[in-house]
């Protein structure tokens, strides 16, 4: 149990850099973790935290939160400062009050490696904010607060337009990563390191939805076609409201490799799960996701693409495309009639997300996993309880295309990334976390 607040010497030093810090500490998942660890924050301050849209207001909900703590929270707070180098700042709060009067602002700050809290210091915020969001990847983790429940009040203002939502478990959850490949069989498809984060942080959160999720881990394409297969005629679909089926892998635009290089097409996969052939989720949403390039092409702004073989950068970030070259010259020796394509809408209740755009790659970091399920997981555990699904996804766009990452020595470098969702749905999905009906 913490005892009540934190001591007057402490609070006094928080209250006079108040203004710096709100300009130029970064409130980032790994200074957070630091705090957690230490009991400073629970897991709902967290939470608060953490949802706040801007970095100031993260700053500023977390300085008014840390008095409040305890007397260990302001030693604990300065060693989450050094431990994301952000050590700067740590000198400032424990400065002296005696040394403030004894210099000016200016010389304050001779010796340090950042400028002065004008508007080059807020640059200089800027690019942490990069680096802690790439390159402290490595020490940093996926989030893993709890989902967020849903409120009685809003399934009861919400349940009539929406998707029916009660069963317990909602439904089951198919994940495939395919993250080794044949090395004779697939030569050019390099290990998708990063990709067993992903199916790790997928079946944690479906399975908080309380989705029963099975993981599958490199499969051939025939193997993914049974899989499928066998998931689609699993007779206890008929009393689970919904289903979840998450492919990741490296691929091309309208399909996906096995491990041994062959291709799976996802309009097969769709078909998979229309009335027609799984008429036991009729009517019920089929959610999907999938983790794969759909070319090789970036959204916008880059001068160097920041995987294996095209830079020396030791940085995270890698494709998810594998051979597009030879998928997409493939695809036009069949013709356009015989290009995969997806026909969501002529498929009802169907949701289906892409880590990309048509054409484009889909980033990956080795450490942390891919973006797009990065930030889904957050998406998700944040606000599935009073979100639709649609616009969750909205969310998860918006979140990816702000991501920019940075190699070193290449200041202007920028890799930007956009994901894309398809939807043939027919009324409001709400997944309603954690709420079960009271009859």
């Amino acid at each position: 149990m913490l005892e009540c607040g934190m001591l007057e010497q402490d609070r006094r030093a928080l209250r006079r850099r108040s203004a710096i810090l709100c300009k130029e500490l970064v409130v980032d998942a790994l200074l957070i973790q630091s705090l957690q660890a230490d009991d400073i924050l629970t897991e709902s301050m967290a939470e608060s935290i953490m949802a706040e849209q801007t970095s100031q207001k993260r700053s500023w909900r977390l300085l008014l939160l840390l008095p409040k703590r305890g007397p260990r929270a302001f030693s604990s707070f300065c060693s989450a400062l050094r431990e994301t180098e952000q050590q700067h700042l740590c000198d400032l709060l424990t400065q002296s009050p005696e040394k403030d009067g004894k210099v000016t602002p200016k010389q304050r700050f001779v010796d340090s490696p950042l400028p002065l809290p004008t508007q080059e210091g807020i640059a200089a915020k800027r690019a942490r904010t990069h680096e802690s969001m790439e390159f402290s990847l490595d020490a940093d983790s996926p989030i893993n607060t709890p989902v967020l429940p849903c409120t009685p009040d809003f399934y009861l203002s919400h349940c009539q337009q929406s998707y029916r939502m009660n069963s317990s478990p909602r439904g089951f959850a198919l994940v495939i990563s395919n993250v080794t490949f044949d090395p004779c069989a697939a030569p050019d498809l390099d290990p998708r390191k990063g990709g067993e984060v992903d199916d790790e942080v997928l079946r944690k959160v479906f399975t908080e939805l309380d989705y029963l999720v099975t993981v599958h881990r490199d499969l051939t394409a025939q193997g993914m076609r049974t899989c499928i297969e066998n998931f689609c005629r699993r007779p206890d679909h008929r009393t689970v409201d919904s289903c979840v089926v998450c492919l990741l892998s490296h691929g091309v635009e309208g399909a996906i490799y096995g491990t041994d290089g062959q291709l799976l097409q996802l309009d097969w996969v769709f078909e998979s799960f229309d009335n027609a052939h799984c008429p036991l989720l009729q009517n019920k949403p089929k959610m999907f996701f999938i983790q794969a390039c759909r070319g090789e092409e970036m959204d916008c702004g880059v001068e160097q693409i920041d995987g294996p073989a095209r830079t020396c950068s030791p940085s995270c970030e890698q494709r998810d495309a594998g051979r597009e070259g030879q998928g997409d010259a493939n695809s036009r020796q069949r013709g356009d009639m015989g290009r995969p394509r997806i026909k969501l809408p002529q498929r009802s209740d169907m949701i289906c997300g892409f880590a990309s755009l048509k054409g484009t790659a889909a980033m990956r970091n080795t450490k942390r996993g891919s973006w797009f399920i990065q930030e889904l997981n957050t998406s998700l555990r944040l606000h599935a309880r009073d979100t639709h699904l649609a616009d969750i996804m909205v969310q998860v766009n918006g979140r990816i295309k702000e991501r920019e990452g940075y190699a070193p020595g290449t200041a202007h470098h920028r890799c930007k990334e956009m994901s894309e969702f398809t939807s043939s749905l027919c009324k409001d999905l709400y997944l309603f976390p954690k709420y079960q009906p009271q009859y």
